[in-house]
């Protein structure tokens, strides 16, 4: 497996074997709508609805959308976000702090919105910790 980075190489060796698929995402994201500082794309739930996602640079962190994880009590310490890079086939891996739950799934990750900008990638996964 080739990286985009030497970060995710190290990150990726570091996701647990163990998270249980209700901690897992996969969206798959149709097209992304371009922003003054943000991009924002719409994805399904797995009960049918349209949720919205918004990328964004600058500070590190996730606020998670509600109805697309089965949250316990406890907030999440933090995330895996992974995807595939379309050109070079190449996996970026991130690890952000779990900020909150909004409307809205946020993410907030330089890498991740400079290639949302590029529309360099289709599907992102998301692993939640506790």
């Amino acid at each position: 497996m080739q990286f985009h980075d030497g970060l995710s190489e190290k990150l990726f060796r570091e996701i647990p074997d163990s998270i249980p698929a209700k901690n897992r995402v996969l969206l798959n994201v149709g097209q992304f709508n371009v922003g003054q500082s943000y991009v924002t794309a719409k994805v399904e739930n797995r009960h049918g609805d349209t949720v919205n996602i918004n990328i964004e640079g600058g500070r590190l962190g996730i606020d998670l959308q509600e109805t697309l994880f089965r949250l316990a009590d406890i907030l999440p310490a933090h995330a895996y976000i992974v995807t595939t890079v379309n050109e070079t086939g190449k996996k970026l891996v991130r690890k952000v702090p779990v900020l909150g739950v909004k409307d809205w799934l946020l993410i907030y990750e330089d890498d991740l919105f400079l290639l949302a900008v590029k529309d360099a990638y289709d599907e992102i996964e998301i692993m939640i910790v506790y």
